[in-house]
């Protein structure tokens, strides 16, 4: 499939991950791409960039732009976690998860508007979270975060639906990934967390990068050209599924 040949697309978060996922994927399909991240891999073209700094997000922009010739999809992916309640983190916990998983999102889009304004197709696809819409024990600070995302999410697709900019988001269930991974290697018992991981999710396993990645492409690409303001589970059946326990 090459639906999306000729399109430039730019995902934040892309040295590892569903972010890495996303890029290989985009990339088969027939986009230019480029990575923005912290530590960027070689594999793709990739610029160095912290999106809690706004500076560091324009230039890194510019110069992703500059590369492919313009920018037709944005994949705003970059983000952290936390665990715990709202007692056991700190103000600045809170601030720091928010200013990268929401005005992370908001520093990059911005940075990005001028020349998915200019494109004949634009497209943005947040990475959100189940965690938006299910709570979720001990998730308290990254939880909120993903509801923002969710929320954003609607209000940047009403913003720019008359400016030709298609803005969507998935909402991966508990992903096999490498923070998922460092969760599960501070666990005291390592595989009993991941079978209560996997049980937690109706299907009986973790999603998988190339599966969250598979429904961005999707989101990206011209085969959703009327789909916007929409957030697609990819979670096992977590959201919507209620069964019975297995006898």
């Amino acid at each position: 499939m090459a639906e999306l040949s000729g399109l430039a697309a730019v995902v934040t978060g892309g040295g590892s991950g569903i972010g890495l996922a996303t890029a290989r994927l985009l990339a088969a399909r027939g986009a230019q791409v480029a990575v923005l991240d912290l530590k960027p891999t070689d594999e793709f073209p990739g610029l160095s960039a912290d999106v809690t700094d706004d500076a560091s997000v324009r230039a890194a922009v510019e110069a992703a732009a500059g590369r492919l010739g313009g920018i037709d999809i944005l994949v705003n992916n970059a983000g952290i976690g936390a665990t715990g309640t709202v007692a056991d983190n700190s103000d600045d916990q809170w601030h720091q998860v928010y200013d990268v998983n929401v005005v992370g999102i908001v520093r990059v889009t911005r940075a990005a508007l001028p020349y998915l304004r200019a494109s004949a197709h634009a497209a943005i696809v947040n990475t959100c979270s189940i965690a938006a819409t299910a709570g979720l024990p001990q998730r308290a600070l990254y939880s909120a975060t993903k509801g923002a995302v969710l929320s954003l999410t609607l209000a940047m697709a009403a913003d720019h639906l008359h400016e030709g900019i298609r803005v969507n988001c998935v909402n991966p269930g508990t992903a096999d990934t490498p923070w998922v991974g460092r969760l599960l290697a501070a666990a005291g018992d390592p595989a009993a967390e991941r079978a209560a991981l996997e049980a937690r999710q109706p299907m009986g396993r973790l999603v998988t990068a190339e599966e969250v990645a598979a429904g961005i492409a999707y989101l990206a690409s011209p085969l959703a050209g009327s789909v916007t303001g929409t957030a697609l589970p990819i979670d096992g059946g977590m959201a919507g599924l209620r069964l019975r326990p297995r006898a």
